[in-house]
């Protein structure tokens, strides 16, 4: 009998109706589409993106090299460098995060004592090569002076919610 009935079924091309009521059903809703470039969806406060070094406002770099976040970095992303100054203040030579490693969570930002590493909100950054996600202190300076004012404010608004 369920022979009869499958040879019945693939006759009348029950599935292909199937397939038209379901397509027929969402044709005439409005779409829920984002158009992109143009439109943006709203960001968590909590979101973590590109990783940014800031300065004081000074234009001294705040990074002290205590190297807090490349120690409680779980993906062992952060490699640092330090060397004392002449005024006897160490500060980091190199600064490298591996964003092919890197698993954005945060915990390099909890843990500066000084504010100076933070993930940023900004989501629009790629790499054609590898070489191109690879973070070096001149590249997370350059985006911590680039967008200082939305760091400043996102900042402000997550103390808020502290």
């Amino acid at each position: 009998m369920k022979i009869i009935t499958d040879y019945f079924k693939s006759l009348v091309l029950i599935e292909l109706l199937k397939g038209l009521m379901l397509t027929g059903k969402y044709l005439f809703k409005k779409n829920v589409t984002v158009q992109y470039p143009e439109e943006k969806t709203p960001i968590s406060p909590r979101f973590r993106g590109l990783h940014a070094l800031r300065r004081y406002p000074n234009g001294e770099e705040r990074c002290i090299a205590c190297k807090l976040c490349e120690a409680v970095c779980p993906a062992l992303a952060i490699t640092i460098e330090s060397e004392q100054r002449e005024d006897g203040s160490r500060r980091t030579k190199r600064y490298d995060i591996d964003l092919t490693k890197c698993i954005f969570c945060g915990y390099c930002e909890e843990s500066c004592p000084v504010d100076s590493i933070v993930e940023t909100h900004i989501f629009e950054y790629h790499g054609e090569e590898r070489s191109d996600l690879y973070m070096t202190k001149d590249k997370l300076l350059a985006v911590g002076d680039r967008y200082e004012k939305d760091i400043a404010a996102n900042r402000a608004a997550d103390a808020k919610f502290r």
